[in-house]
């Protein structure tokens, strides 16, 4: 099956310097991905080549199949971008921006956008400089789904909402992938929320992709060890991830599947499962470093 989303050696360069490099991974479709990194890592850079905002300087990006090329009529057709900042014209009403999305997109979903803003209690007439941040933000997403495009990217879109605000804008996009089965991206720092919402993982720092998988497989090929201080690191089974040493004991992350740990457990160690937050801070904290692996695949850290 075609993959949602794919990318396959992609770096891009301003000026002398790399905001993304050697990024390769494919995702199904309809997944919803989480794209998690500290400021600088990369992920607003990889949505905009997702999205045709930009060209890479090397590899390529696919949607269902197809190149993304930057600032093509047929690039810009399969995605809807939201950014952070949800951009409306704050003079317009939110009747004009509806009809503003109709002008601009040939698969415009008017009656969905109408049905949405009645449902949401929005006011057609109303400016929208003149409705809340949950409002605002409701209307960016609404003229976003109502494009009809197969993959919806999302870079950090609930920052600046109050907690009702975000429940209500993340619920809504959840709703909207299980009746359609779109593809979402999202990039956040709210890993907690993150955990709720995503199936399919992606973590980048300092530029390049550390982690990608399901969630699943990778929360399955990963352990937390509690083993003696005085244990190496080499002695511990798979790839070691992140470590944490206190007096007596060490916390240690490791990539390991159950053939390995099953034969490089000791008596003395005590193996726990992973869970997302953990997983995700793990990777986060470690310098950066190539991923290995095939597309789609947990990543193998050397």
């Amino acid at each position: 099956m075609t993959p949602a989303l794919l990318a396959d050696r992609v770096g891009k360069r301003y000026g002398h310097v790399w905001g993304l490099r050697d990024c390769t991974f494919s995702v199904p479709a309809g997944s919803v991905v989480g794209m998690v990194g500290p400021n600088g890592a990369g992920k607003t850079t990889l949505l905009a080549l997702t999205v045709g905002l930009l060209a890479p300087t090397e590899g390529r990006i696919a949607v269902f199949g197809e190149t993304s090329r930057a600032h093509t009529a047929a690039t810009l057709a399969r995605v809807s971008y939201l950014a952070q900042e949800h951009p409306l014209y704050r003079g317009f009403s939110v009747a004009d921006m509806l009809r503003f999305g109709r002008s601009m997109n040939p698969r415009w979903d008017h009656a969905l956008a109408r049905r949405r803003m009645d449902e949401l209690g929005i006011p057609l007439g109303r400016r929208i400089k003149a409705l809340s941040g949950g409002q605002q933000a409701q209307v960016a997403l609404t003229l976003a789904l109502a494009k009809r495009a197969p993959l919806l990217a999302l870079d950090e879109p609930v920052a600046s909402l109050d907690p009702i605000a975000r429940l209500e804008f993340m619920r809504d996009v959840m709703a909207v992938c299980a009746e359609t089965g779109l593809t979402v991206v999202i990039a956040s720092h709210v890993v907690s929320e993150l955990e709720r919402l995503c199936d399919w993982l992606l973590v980048l720092t300092g530029g390049r992709l550390q982690l990608a998988g399901s969630v699943d497989d990778l929360l399955g090929t990963h352990q937390v060890l509690t083993v003696p201080r005085q244990t190496l690191d080499a002695e511990l089974p798979g790839h070691v991830i992140s470590r944490t040493d206190s007096d007596r004991h060490s916390t240690v992350l490791v990539a390991a599947g159950p053939a390995e740990m099953a034969g490089g457990q000791r008596p003395n160690w005590q193996a726990e499962p992973v869970g997302f937050e953990q997983l995700v801070l793990g990777y986060l904290q470690r310098p950066p470093l190539r991923m290995h692996g095939s597309y789609g695949s947990p990543a193998v850290m050397s």
